[in-house]
């Protein structure tokens, strides 16, 4: 992330914008630390597949590891559905995640299983702790907190990483509303790089005091 972000910075002094359109160009709307690998699939025996989700306004949607750090983002049109959380992870990732904790994990689940079973096949979708109170109805084979109760470690998972990303991306949110998509692209990419490194920095000084 340390190098894209020294290539953003590199273009946005020189001012060269038919270098930097052409850089933007493969994945206009998006920028994830893995290039895209393969096309989102179609699925047309599923009548729904690739519609919007949810009838709310878009935005951007980030993907966050346990410790607070972006994979990437991309912009939505649309409320965040589950496609898009799909979409990101069969288009950049080689193999399935272990885990995915998401608050509508329930609904993920199938969602991406009923698509890509074997892709998906050894992948856990889960619902953390906080968002797990408000799915009454939702089977607890779908919370973190019953495989807690076997593994222990699972305890341990700081699964309010992606709140606390989100709420950091808030600080931009009103800055990014101003602008054109491209530049929007850039200027949220540049402050995740900033965001990941001081994470990183932060578990550098943790292991330090532990070592």
């Amino acid at each position: 992330m340390y190098q894209r972000g020294r290539e953003v910075c590199e273009a946005v002094l020189a001012t060269n914008v038919d270098d930097l359109e052409k850089w933007l160009t493969p994945n206009f709307g998006r920028l994830y630390e893995w290039e895209k690998i393969r096309e989102r699939p179609h699925y047309p025996h599923l009548p729904h597949d690739g519609k919007a989700d949810k009838r709310l306004t878009g935005g951007m949607m980030a993907c966050w590891c346990t410790h607070s750090i972006c994979y990437g983002f991309h912009c939505i049109p649309v409320g965040e559905g589950w496609n898009d959380v799909f979409s990101a992870m069969i288009t950049r990732w080689p193999k399935a995640p272990k885990r995915v904790i998401y608050d509508f994990a329930c609904a993920l689940g199938p969602y991406c299983w009923t698509r890509e079973p074997q892709f998906f096949a050894d992948t856990q979708f889960l619902i953390d702790g906080f968002h797990a109170a408000g799915h009454k109805k939702c089977s607890t084979a779908a919370f973190l907190k019953t495989y807690s109760e076997v593994d222990a470690s699972l305890a341990l998972l700081k699964t309010s990483a992606a709140e606390c990303g989100n709420s950091g991306m808030a600080r931009i949110r009103k800055s990014v509303s101003y602008m054109l998509q491209g530049h929007a692209i850039l200027y949220t990419w540049v402050f995740i790089s900033i965001w990941n490194r001081r994470q990183i920095q932060k578990l550098a000084h943790r292991q330090e005091r532990l070592a």
